[in-house]
């Protein structure tokens, strides 16, 4: 049996292909797998776990029908979900981790997250992500209705794409030295991470680093089991 690790999926309504690829995906591994871990960012948008739109209950729908007769399914807040709390956890059989999360998998240390918080060069997101996830913050925005919610995430999304394209490579990618002090902070193996939409393993002599893909043209997964490991992709369109 294998663990799995996908992140940066960025569902949403408006694009199906996508969605049927999770789904499929979804399908696809149950047999294989043994646990799911998704390291944010599901979602391209999410407003708060009382949107009940006819897009969201089918995702959800899926999700509760892979875990009620199979794997174990772990979520980890994204930069673009990280209001998925209790309820959406409730109704999708999925637990959800702090970040970041060390798990155990064959006598190897994995430190799992989303990856955003190792962005440390980037000032302006480090700031961003601090206000946003400060409790205050999410309770006057929740306060809000669902219509005025969706207009506020679509600014915030459209306005960090905006001021992500005027950054350099370097700024929005994670710190080394982060990189580095995490690892030995855990004493981990692996260190498994999304966010960058860099996807790659990066080895060194003491452990090695999975950067997860983003769902785009392909599909990016990363597996475990007790032998051997492997970073693959398939394709969307």
């Amino acid at each position: 049996m294998r663990s799995y690790f996908v992140s940066d999926i960025h569902l949403s309504n408006k694009n199906k292909a996508l969605s049927d690829a999770f789904i499929n995906f979804l399908n696809e591994i149950k047999e294989s797998c043994s646990q799911l871990f998704i390291l944010g960012d599901l979602f391209e948008i999410w407003i708060g776990d009382d949107d009940d739109s006819e897009y969201i209950n089918t995702i959800k729908s899926e999700l509760l029908k892979f875990t009620n007769t199979g794997p174990d399914t772990f979520f980890m807040h994204g930069n673009r979900d990280f209001l998925i709390g209790e309820q959406f956890s409730k109704e999708t059989g999925i637990k959800i981790l702090s970040d970041p999360h060390q798990i155990e998998i064959n006598t190897k240390k994995v430190l799992l997250s989303h990856g955003d918080a190792l962005c440390i060069d980037d000032v302006d997101y480090i700031n961003f992500r601090n206000q946003v996830r400060d409790k205050s913050w999410q309770a006057n925005f929740l306060s809000k209705s669902a219509d005025e919610r969706r207009d506020i995430a679509s600014n915030i999304k459209n306005e960090s794409n905006i001021a992500s394209e005027k950054k350099s490579m370097d700024i929005t990618d994670v710190n080394e030295g982060a990189i580095q002090e995490l690892i030995n902070k855990y004493s981990a193996d692996f260190l498994i991470h999304g966010h960058t939409h860099r996807p790659n393993i990066h080895e060194n002599q003491s452990s090695k680093r999975i950067v997860l893909g983003d769902w785009d043209d392909f599909g990016w997964y990363f597996w475990m089991d007790e032998d051997s490991y492997n970073l693959e992709k398939f394709s969307i369109t």
